[in-house]
């Protein structure tokens, strides 16, 4: 089975395991997120990840970060550009999450990057997600 929405999948996976206080959680695997894995570890809400080969099957093993209390690092996942109803910003126009605790990922036509890096570099693209 295949998600319409594969990075609302990957999202929803995330929040699931941080809810249940699980260590880890695997991820079918694409390039696109790798790239979004890779911007949660660079802004510490995840530990770690791997890509792992389990058969002809790919996926990505997310290893969550809890404070030391047992509180997940993320307290969010929203998706923003959906499939039914994308959404495009400029440079002007780029949410800041939660007075700039949290990220949104944006999608320029240099990769995947910060709402943050995306300011320095002048560029704006598609909202893929807020992070907190």
């Amino acid at each position: 089975m295949t998600a319409t929405d594969p990075i609302a999948d990957f999202l929803t996976r995330i929040r699931n395991a941080a809810r249940a206080n699980k260590d880890r959680c695997d991820i079918p695997a694409s390039r696109l997120k790798l790239e979004l894995a890779k911007i949660l570890q660079e802004e510490g809400f995840i530990r770690t990840f791997k890509v792992v080969e389990e058969g002809s099957e790919r996926a990505i093993r997310v290893y969550l970060r809890y404070s030391p209390e047992g509180e997940p690092a993320i307290h969010g996942l929203e998706r923003v550009s959906r499939p039914g109803r994308r959404v495009y910003r400029n440079v002007e126009g780029l949410p800041t999450v939660r007075g700039g605790i949290g990220v949104a990922v944006i999608s320029t036509s240099k990769g995947l990057m910060t709402d943050a890096k995306a300011r320095e570099q002048r560029l704006g693209g598609e909202v893929v997600c807020r992070v907190w």
